[in-house]
């Protein structure tokens, strides 16, 4: 499965994936769908960071999408990352999600990172199981701290070591 580092020019996937998820799914708790301008912010922030943002290609198309980021603002936390993953709709269990997280994971590792933390909806069976395939462990639950669709979201929390031990 190829996985490659984003450009710019993958930005239009990108958003398109990305609002599907936002406009059809739990897996994004945004509400409203995001521009282009902020998508471009985001990839900016990212790259100036030295962050990854990682694309899935099939056919010379973008099938799905990874990245991390701190987990959080606090300098004790600055070994510790959580990640974002989507995959297109019409690509998803083919094997994308498991080839950019396995990216992810190995960019992390090359980092000297210490843990990655991942926040999934609680009804998200696919992406449950396919975290824990690649080593994540469950940590917590945090009931009904989301709201979308008219409903309450139960956040559960998942962490991978890396094995930096700083």
């Amino acid at each position: 499965m190829p996985i490659r580092d984003a450009t710019e020019a993958d930005l239009p996937a990108i958003l398109a994936i990305t609002n599907d998820a936002i406009l059809t799914t739990t897996a994004n708790w945004n509400i409203r769908p995001v521009t282009l301008e902020a998508r471009r912010a985001w990839f900016a922030d990212r790259r100036a960071s030295g962050l990854p943002v990682l694309v899935a290609e099939q056919a010379g198309i973008v099938r799905g999408f990874a990245s991390y980021g701190p987990f959080r603002a606090f300098d004790g936390y600055a070994l510790t990352v959580e990640h974002g993953l989507y995959v297109a709709r019409d690509a998803q269990r083919q094997g994308h999600g498991a080839a950019l997280l396995g990216g992810l994971i190995a960019r992390a590792e090359a980092a000297a990172l210490h843990v990655m933390v991942a926040g999934i909806e609680a009804g998200n069976a696919a992406s449950l199981a396919l975290h824990e395939r690649l080593g994540f462990v469950r940590v917590g639950l945090m009931p009904e701290v989301g709201r979308k669709f008219d409903r309450w979201l139960d956040l559960v929390l998942m962490q991978r070591s890396l094995g930096a031990r700083g």
